[in-house]
């Protein structure tokens, strides 16, 4: 199934790298005008039994307007994430993605209710997301519009993340805060 949904993948003009492993059917689209682009040997698992925390859904990357663009780099990993830009999000290499994360660069719907209740789409409130390399985001946090996660960062499962934090940064709570730093193993203990 993996290769009739790749063939599907390039009629739709989304560019993948090599060995691109999908368990499961995960929902990838992306406008006609968009770009959605992922890198080499990124892992996509849909399969409610491919992660043992447990999938609530398949795995969804949506580049929905005509100019959002998602790129998602080498040796990224992920199980049953929504992934969903109007504008930009990017997700560095070596980057794992708990379990049920959502990442949104965007609020959906207008905040005031006189432009919700007309469904004025350009009032949607939109703020690029940027994730690092060597990142890893828990199961079930949720990543909100303009996040910048530096390189080496950690998410703790269930926080819901909207900031701007610096790399290595240890990351928990609703709303979440740093809360430690990651040592790197060549890192000396002063």
């Amino acid at each position: 199934m993996g290769s009739l949904y790749k063939i599907i993948l390039k009629i739709l003009n989304i560019k993948y790298g090599k060995n691109l492993k999908l368990v499961g059917l995960p929902v990838i689209f992306k406008s006609k005008k968009a770009n959605l682009t992922i890198g080499n040997n990124v892992i996509v698992k849909s399969s409610f039994i491919s992660n043992l925390i447990g999938l609530y859904q398949r795995t969804i990357i949506v580049s929905r307007t005509n100019d959002s663009s998602i790129k998602i780099g080498d040796n990224v990993g992920m199980s049953g994430a929504t992934i969903y830009a109007r504008k930009y999000i990017e997700i560095g290499n070596n980057t794992l993605i708990g379990a049920n994360t959502k990442i949104f660069d965007n609020d959906f719907h207008p905040i005031e209710y006189e432009a919700r209740n007309k469904d004025i789409k350009e009032k949607i409130a939109v703020k690029p997301i940027i994730i690092g390399k060597n990142c890893f985001i828990g199961c079930n946090a949720i990543i909100l519009k303009g996040t910048v996660l530096g390189n080496g960062c950690v998410v703790g499962a269930g926080a819901v993340v909207s900031g701007i934090f610096e790399d290595n940064s240890i990351i928990a709570g609703n709303p979440a805060k740093k809360i430690g730093v990651c040592k790197s193993e060549n890192s000396s203990d002063k």
